[in-house]
């Protein structure tokens, strides 16, 4: 019997590696589990529409469970709701959920601690490799990656509706982490060798908003945006 696992699923960069790296010797029953804004119905942080990620989970193969964060939710509100979700899948033999992070100390102890407030433990597969190593991993492996969120504070608008490339990686400034790690820049990844086949997609327009961030706005091949 496979053993079950989730994963923190954005749909970028980081978890697809962390995704890859737990299945590439081992056989796992997965999940992906997504953040979804109720509202704008796109992936929370990363702006990419809901249509997008089903039908990256399609390509994938896996059985996507997707969480609904209501407007202006608090961190508490978002931790409440998310618990109940873990406590379904750990009543289903679910015990580990798998996360993308790098070396946010901090983060991996909230996503530790509230993990065993459910008993269940938290992986890291590429937690303390460097972020250049990471980084030339994912591009020398096939994965194909496009830049749908970028925080003004790190990066000019012209980096949102980028391809993550090594000729992207060149021109990211000084401090900034290759890898976004430190949330300077969110990515939406579209083709690779975990995928049957490749996503279709177009650019529709970069705009700005909650006076911070450029979002990059995906749709479907001949979809006319809306919102």
């Amino acid at each position: 019997m496979r053993e079950k696992i989730l994963v923190s699923w954005s749909g970028g960069k980081d978890s697809t590696l962390a995704l890859y790296e737990i299945i590439k010797d081992f056989d796992y029953e997965i999940v992906l589990l997504t953040t979804i804004s109720e509202e704008y119905k796109r992936i929370c942080m990363h702006g990419v529409r809901e249509s997008l990620l089903d039908k990256q989970a399609k390509s994938l193969g896996f059985k996507l469970e997707k969480v609904y964060i209501p407007p202006n939710a608090t961190l508490s509100i978002c931790d409440s709701i998310m618990q109940k979700v873990l406590a379904k899948y750990t009543r289903e033999g679910f015990n580990s959920v798998v996360h993308g992070d790098i070396f946010l100390e901090d983060l991996k102890k909230y996503r530790e601690d509230n993990l065993a407030k459910v008993g269940m433990k938290a992986i890291f597969p590429i937690w303390k490799r460097s972020s250049e190593e990471l980084s030339n991993r994912f591009i020398e492996l096939g994965f194909k990656a496009i830049i749908t969120c970028v925080d003004s504070k790190s990066l000019d608008k012209s980096f949102a509706g980028r391809i993550y490339d090594k000729k992207f990686v060149s021109q990211i400034p000084e401090g900034v982490d290759v890898c976004g790690e430190n949330g300077e820049f969110h990515s939406f990844v579209f083709d690779g060798c975990l995928f049957k086949e490749k996503l279709d997609f177009q650019i529709d327009k970069v705009v700005f908003r909650d006076k911070q961030f450029y979002f990059c706005d995906l749709t479907e091949r001949g979809e006319m945006a809306n919102d």
